[in-house]
């Protein structure tokens, strides 16, 4: 883990080596001079500072989530299960701190946020090319999402690749019908480009794996683990609705979406949905 030593005490042979030829060894692996370099404020109010670089933080969160979850995805098509629960466990922590993430901006009054909103022109958040490689994960599978990204090719092309491949969901239930639970071949074969669907026979499915805890303990491990994600996407999802009602009322959202009557939408939905409705059956 890296220290930070203060600049006292020179001379002593603990001291580190402060004499490099070129740039630090921790700026060549960090590149911290081009992180707090990506600031470019195009107003002069104060808190556009810290607006820009909060959203900035959450867009490398969402990096670092879509890493953990592909790394999941691709350990459970291989069977390797402790692998899968590793990355998701991780991604349970990061998830919190991305939540977290909104406190810089979750009282922002309508005034403090309309002194730089001018600034954002029809900037949104719904426009973000990682946070949408999140939501397929999820199986928030949508092509109309690709749009946006039509003029950055290599965007654009990768967001394609994410939308035909399959989500995280559908790497579980690829899963579990490997371990010979009888997920129905509609499930299995479905169009992946498409946002995934409720089914009665995976709610019957992971209504018996809950039923049978001592039998179905590996199972169960994955069960609550996804539901921990899901929750805090949840979570995140009502957070950001609270901090732009606080900060903006009912008015339309940047970018021309309907701002929190969009959000409101969104937060409604459960992902995972069957491991929230099998629970009412166990």
């Amino acid at each position: 883990m890296s220290t930070f030593p203060d600049a006292s005490g020179a001379g002593s042979v603990d001291d580190p080596n402060l004499d490099f030829a070129g740039t630090t060894p921790y700026e060549d692996y960090v590149q911290a001079d081009v992180l707090t370099h990506l600031q470019h404020l195009r107003s002069d109010d104060p808190g556009e500072m810290v607006f820009l670089v909060t959203t900035q933080v959450m867009e490398l969160w969402f990096t670092v989530i879509v890493h953990e979850w592909e790394t999941a995805s691709r350990a459970l098509r291989e069977d390797r299960v402790p692998v899968a629960m590793d990355a998701l466990k991780r991604s349970v922590r990061e998830l919190e701190a991305l939540n977290h993430s909104w406190r810089p901006l979750a009282q922002l009054t309508p005034a403090q946020f309309n002194a730089y909103r001018g600034a954002l022109g029809e900037g949104s958040g719904f426009q973000s090319a990682m946070y949408r490689r999140m939501e397929f994960l999820l199986g928030e599978k949508s092509a109309s999402m690709l749009v946006p990204h039509r003029g950055a090719p290599r965007v654009h092309a990768e967001l394609e690749k994410a939308l035909q491949e399959p989500s995280l969901y559908d790497e579980v239930l690829r899963f579990l019908a490997r371990r010979g639970l009888p997920v129905p071949a509609a499930v299995l074969g479905r169009d992946l480009a498409k946002r995934y669907e409720p089914s009665p026979e995976i709610e019957e499915i992971w209504a018996g794996i809950y039923a049978e805890p001592d039998q179905n303990g590996e199972l169960v491990r994955l069960g609550e683990a996804l539901s921990d994600v899901a929750e805090l996407v949840w979570r995140w999802r009502n957070d950001h609705l609270v901090a732009t009602r606080r900060a903006m009322g009912s008015k339309t959202g940047t970018g021309g979406s309907a701002g929190v009557a969009w959000l409101e939408k969104r937060a409604q939905k459960n992902v995972f949905p069957e491991l929230w409705t099998a629970r009412s059956h166990v």
